[in-house]
C-alpha cells in the first residue's frame, strides 16, 4: 500500500484526511499566550475569532522530523510505501523536516515532494496523489504527475484589509491606516512558492476585477474544476464563486468552494476571496 501523507497545509484536517484517503500532519498556531490546534473545519472560524483579538500575529510551527518518523518507521515495519506532499518550502521549513526523517528512516519506500503550493493548489495535488495511488499507479508515476501538475496549478486572493499585513510588518501602521480608509485592497499570488503581491486596488469589486483579469491571462484547463475560496465569510465566497460562474459560463457542478483555514489565513486575514484553477 502507497500511504499519501500531507500537511495542514492544505487546510485538510487531521480529521478530514481518512475520509480522502490520505493522512495530514498539523502545522500548529502559536498565538502569544496559547497555541491553537485546528483539528477540524469547525475549528477554523474559532481561529480568525482569535485573531481579529490577538495583537500579534501567530506563528506557524512546522510539522516537525519526528512526526514523520512516526510513519516512516511505522510503514516500513508494514513494508508500506509512503508520499509525503508538504507545505511550499518558501513557506515553511516543513518540507526540510520530511527529508530530514527520511534520512534517518533510511527506508528507500519513501517519496517526499515539495508542493511549491499551499491550501487549494496543495489540496488539489494530494487528492490528485491519492486518485492516481487508488488507480494502481506507483509510487513513481504518481511523484512524475505531481510534479507535472504543480507548476500549471495558479492560485489569486484579495485581502479584505491591510490590517493583518501590517501586523505582521509588511506595511508601516500609518499606511495601513490610509489604505483602510481608502478601502485599498492587496491581491497576492501564490508564485514561485511564496505569496507575492499582484496588486492594490480600492474596493471589493476592482479587486474582483484584478482576480479575474489573471483567470483570463492564464486561461484555465476545463478538465479540471475552478476552486473558490475564502476566510471566515462564505457568504462572500459564494457570491463571487457565482458572479464568476456567471461571467465565464461555468457549470456550477464543476465548482468547489473551500474554507481556507490558519496556516495562510493568518496572513490574509478574515474577509478574504480566493480562487484556484489549473491552467492551459
Amino acid at each position: 500500500m502507497i500511504r499519501i501523507v500531507t500537511d495542514t497545509g492544505s487546510d485538510i484536517t487531521h480529521s478530514a484526511a481518512p475520509a480522502l484517503g490520505m493522512e495530514s500532519l498539523e502545522l500548529a498556531i502559536n498565538f502569544e499566550e496559547f497555541t491553537y490546534d485546528i483539528r477540524s473545519d469547525t475549528d477554523f472560524s474559532v481561529f480568525y475569532q482569535n485573531l481579529v483579538k490577538a495583537k500579534n500575529l501567530p506563528t506557524t510551527s512546522q510539522v516537525t522530523p519526528g512526526q514523520y518518523l512516526d510513519i516512516f518507521n511505522d510503514a516500513k515495519e508494514k513494508n508500506d510505501e509512503v508520499f509525503v506532499l508538504t507545505l511550499s518550502g518558501g513557506l515553511s521549513g516543513t518540507y526540510q523536516s520530511a527529508k530530514m526523517a527520511q534520512e534517518d528512516c533510511g527506508y528507500d519506500g519513501i517519496t517526499v515532494v515539495d508542493s511549491r503550493q499551499a491550501i487549494i493548489p496543495q489540496r488539489v495535488l494530494a487528492e490528485h496523489a491519492v486518485k492516481l495511488r487508488d488507480e494502481g499507479k506507483s509510487r513513481d508515476e504518481i511523484e512524475q504527475a505531481v510534479l507535472g501538475l504543480q507548476h500549471r496549478l495558479v492560485v489569486c486572493g484579495m485581502l479584505d484589509t491591510l490590517t493583518y499585513l501590517k501586523k505582521g510588518g509588511r506595511v508601516p501602521p500609518a499606511m495601513a491606516l490610509i489604505g483602510n480608509a481608502l478601502r485599498i485592497k492587496p491581491v497576492v499570488i501564490l508564485k514561485g512558492g511564496i505569496l507575492e503581491p499582484l496588486d492594490k486596488v480600492r474596493g471589493v469589486a476592482a479587486g474582483k476585477r484584478t482576480i479575474w483579469t489573471q483567470f483570463e491571462k492564464d486561461g484555465y484547463d476545463a478538465a479540471w474544476p475552478i476552486y473558490f475560496g475564502h476566510t471566515n465569510n462564505e457568504a462572500r465566497g459564494q457570491e463571487f464563486m457565482q458572479e464568476t460562474i456567471e461571467k465565464y459560463g461555468l457549470d456550477p457542478a464543476h465548482c468547489k468552494m473551500y474554507a481556507v483555514g490558519g496556516v495562510i489565513g493568518t496572513h490574509l486575514g478574515p474577509g478574504g476571496l480566493i480562487l484556484g484553477y489549473v491552467k492551459k
